[in-house]
């Protein structure tokens, strides 16, 4: 009777699957769900990509296309920095997609947009392996195309925020690129290691200052930040050099900023909108700016697809596992109090955009807390903020019963999934706006280019708008700019104000 029992135990024992094979088949499960729900955030984006084929210049591209077409990249260059603002790496990245004229424009959203997603990815990916975390496959991905579609498409004008390429690449690629200047600190594991990464931080530094004043704002405060709390939220062994790369990033922001505020472009700016220094940090205009900063607080929160970037965090915090030992892992004081670096980032982020509305106020007035497209400085630290509030709350909930973890899992996914819905509805009606658009602009530009063929020298010119986009002859025809810009463009002496498109 004993010797039966014992081998009925033995061959129950075979037949039951290990904790191991549980474990690895939980894991291949995770790794396809969260792969299958980044494909919601990735069509998303694939099908904004696909709508950027419409993006025809508008604005300020009216003045930069015939620069880039008649004196190239150094009449670009001389333009910012001895006329316009003095933003050295923003005349570059103008000449990249100037260079090619209307089709650079509209392949603008999909190469920024992968650029910015890569970067994104690579982020959340060297993040997790810095601290010694592992996550399913698919789930890093996740993560990155969610804050994508979030940064990107919840701000109140899309177009300006992702589409225009004048707009963007100060606003929503600058704070991406400074992301991207973190990553080598993350990976560096030997000498060379840390030497690129110093080296990446004093360059892209450097780079950032001469092409956003607001995100070189944000990229101070959050130095600063991480240099109070690195004392107890850092390991020793990643303490100093996190430390001196602080420091060299910061010397590298401020060369920068110091090029572009002592550049002839930036003087005639500031004297231009009546910018000096006791303009902009007078109590009037610091009263007028938190005001204005307090109206986009309220758009923000109110914003309620943001909480797409909450419920990713939230599945990032379930799923994530301690990793090998060896890495970089935070210390036993950061484990006791795991919100409080949140709570210092989300101080830095309300500090950081106040600034951002302080510096961008004498150019833009009573409407900085309207004009959205300046926001991308900062939002993208609020966001990152939120992803990392939800997996600080998934971390908290993955010692609870398995059918609470699971049911938390199938929320956090559904409100992603719904916060996609959410933005893409909006992107869909922006995208008939923009064929609209385009379809009236080509005909227009077909036009003017027969005419100028045939000789004219003075021909009418219809203003056609989207989302806001300034044209020639707006506010009912009383303002011109940028109308010389487009005769320019189009080899003539002027245009006047049409009402009906030929």
């Amino acid at each position: 009777m004993t010797a039966d029992t014992s081998k009925r135990t033995q061959q129950d024992t075979e037949d039951s699957p290990r904790p191991g094979a549980r474990s690895d088949r939980a894991r291949r499960w995770a790794a396809i769900w969260t792969t299958g729900l980044a494909l919601l955030p990735l069509a998303l984006l694939g099908a904004a990509f696909w709508i950027g084929r419409l993006v025809r210049p508008g604005g300020d591209d009216w003045c930069f296309l015939p620069v880039v077409r008649d004196q190239g990249a150094s009449g670009m260059i001389g333009k910012f920095f001895l006329h316009d603002n003095g933003r050295i790496a923003n005349a570059l990245l103008v000449v990249a997609y100037g260079s090619f004229g209307v089709p650079g424009h509209q392949w603008f959203a999909l190469v920024s947009g992968v650029l910015m997603l890569g970067i994104l990815w690579a982020l959340i990916v060297s993040v997790l392996k810095r601290a010694g975390l592992t996550a399913p496959r698919g789930l890093a991905l996740l993560v990155a195309a969610t804050v994508a579609v979030v940064f990107f498409f919840a701000t109140p004008n899309p177009y300006k925020t992702f589409y225009w390429p004048a707009s963007s690449v100060s606003h929503t690629v600058a704070p991406v690129l400074a992301c991207a200047a973190v990553i080598p600190l993350l990976r560096a594991r030997t000498r060379w290691g840390r030497s690129l990464a110093l080296g990446v931080a004093y360059l892209g530094g450097i780079f950032i200052g001469t092409l956003s004043e607001e995100t070189s704002v944000v990229a101070f405060v959050m130095l600063a930040a991480v240099l109070l709390i690195s004392r107890w939220a850092l390991p020793g062994a990643g303490r100093t050099l996190t430390r001196i790369w602080c420091l060299v990033a910061f010397a590298g922001v401020a060369v920068g900023t110091a090029i572009l505020y002592l550049s002839p472009g930036a003087r005639h700016r500031r004297a231009r909108f009546g910018a000096d220094t006791a303009s902009m940090l007078g109590p009037k205009a610091l009263a007028t700016a938190l005001r204005e900063f307090g109206h986009i607080l309220g758009t923000v929160f109110t914003t309620w697809q943001y909480l797409g970037a909450v419920a990713v965090g939230v599945l990032l915090g379930l799923l994530v596992r301690e990793g090998r030992k060896g890495t970089d892992v935070p210390d036993g004081s950061l484990r006791r109090r795991p919100f409080l670096p949140v709570l210092i980032g989300f101080l830095a982020f309300l500090v950081s955009g106040y600034l951002c509305v302080v510096v961008a106020y004498p150019a833009f007035g009573a409407s900085v807390g309207t004009a959205s497209r300046i926001w991308g400085d900062f939002l993208l630290l609020f966001v990152l903020l939120l992803v990392a509030v939800g997996a600080l709350l998934g971390r908290a909930l993955r010692t609870s019963r398995w059918g609470i973890r699971a049911g938390t899992a199938a929320v956090a996914a559904t409100v992603c999934a719904v916060a996609c819905v959410g933005l893409a509805v909006p992107l869909y009606r922006l995208g008939q706006q923009m064929d609209v658009r385009a379809q009236r602009w080509d005909r227009q530009d077909r036009w003017l280019r027969e005419q100028v063929a045939g000789g004219a020298r003075v021909l009418p010119y219809t203003p056609v708008s989207v989302s806001g986009m300034v044209e020639p002859f707006g506010n009912h025809g009383k303002r011109l700019w940028p109308g010389q810009c487009v005769a320019q463009y189009y080899h003539l002496d002027k245009i006047t104000h049409g009402t009906r498109l030929p």
